[in-house]
């Protein structure tokens, strides 16, 4: 494999086809990267993950020109300059650890053998509770790995859910039906933001109040639909979206492309503005999933009863969004510690 030079940046771009590409500075195509791009695109995976490794790449191959490595040369050791470099732009863990997978998987899709480690690398030790077993519940058997994958230590976040009044607050800043039926869906359905702009008008099965969604990896799934969340699309559709050219059911509802499927960032603005108000500026799309999720979890609704609702292929995804908030923690203290006051003072009397 030839060495790269010192001006062959890779840029992620879209050909004729609609297939991401990788090409260089003077736009030649990059091989052994488009090469891995379309098998992952024949694996059937959604464009969004294809873009995501796309971008992964760009990230990659732009490293190895600035070090003049070729992708063959990648080892362990290689891999930590890469940390280091990653975490001198700025890098979250979770982000470093997605690209090293990236990493690994296109060095094994081109070279036919799995990354060594070699002399000067750094891999994790095993750590599990109880002997083989998996770290977070204990109870299923894990097989015995002789060496761990290089990753970054990535910090627990607990991603705290909306208060009531929060959420109150922001549905009364809500002022199109479309803009309440998306809420809606995020917070009595939750979904994903890519769910919500996914949905079609033949997903809705009114007449069994059901609503049948596309999640990751197009894995479908049918959800009950309330009736407030019927009602609100049904609004909607009466009122606001009329005959458009389009299946989808949300869309863009002025200017030029009135009428065209709503975006990505068209639904992240939707978000975007009303956050400049401080008594909702941890609304987002995510955190009203979340919000779902740990409203669910309060109501006693099990656990995989949960991870089908939410669409997670791995029930360790679902433990996250139900652990306990802040708010929780206090007001189950607040009423232990009520009641150990009263059985003192019944007590002393």
């Amino acid at each position: 494999m030839s060495r790269p030079t010192r001006s062959a940046a890779a840029w992620l771009r879209m050909d004729r086809r609609g297939q991401y590409q990788l090409v260089d500075a003077h736009r030649r195509p990059i091989a052994p990267a488009n090469r891995f791009l379309a098998a992952v695109a024949v694996r059937g995976l959604s464009r969004a993950t294809v873009r995501s490794y796309g971008f992964d790449l760009v990230v990659l191959y732009r490293w190895l020109a600035q070090r003049r490595y070729a992708l063959g040369s990648l080892s362990g050791r290689t891999l930590l300059q890469f940390i280091d470099a990653q975490r001198r732009d700025g890098m979250q863990p979770t982000t470093i650890n997605r690209r090293l997978t990236t990493a690994r998987l296109v060095y094994r899709f081109c070279t036919g053998r799995e990354l060594d480690a070699g002399r000067g690398a750094l891999t994790p030790g095993p750590y599990f509770r109880g002997r083989g077993r998996d770290r977070r519940l204990g109870l299923h058997l894990m097989p015995r790995q002789r060496q761990l994958k290089l990753r970054v230590k990535a910090p627990r976040r607990i991603v705290e859910p909306l208060s009531a009044s929060e959420v109150r607050h922001f549905l009364r800043t809500l002022r199109r039906y479309r803009d309440l039926a998306i809420v809606h869906l995020m917070l009595l359905c939750g979904l994903r933001s890519a769910e919500v702009l996914g949905v079609q008008l033949s997903d809705l099965l009114a007449d069994d109040q059901q609503l049948r969604v596309r999640g990751k990896g197009n894995r479908e799934r049918v959800l009950p639909l309330p009736a407030v969340v019927a009602r609100s699309i049904s609004d909607y559709v009466r009122w606001e979206r009329r005959a458009e050219r389009t299946g989808r059911l949300f869309v863009i509802q002025q200017g030029p492309r009135r009428g065209a499927p709503m975006t990505l960032a068209g639904l992240r603005s939707l978000f975007r503005h009303r956050r400049r108000d401080y008594a909702v500026a941890r609304a987002n799309p995510h955190r009203f999933r979340h919000t779902f999720g740990a409203d669910m979890a309060r109501a006693g609704v099990r656990l995989p009863v949960l991870q089908r609702l939410m669409g997670h292929a791995d029930e360790s995804t679902t433990l996250r969004y139900i652990e306990l908030s802040i708010a929780d923690i206090a007001d189950e203290y607040r009423r232990a510690t009520e009641e150990i006051q009263r059985r003192y003072r019944r007590r002393s009397g």
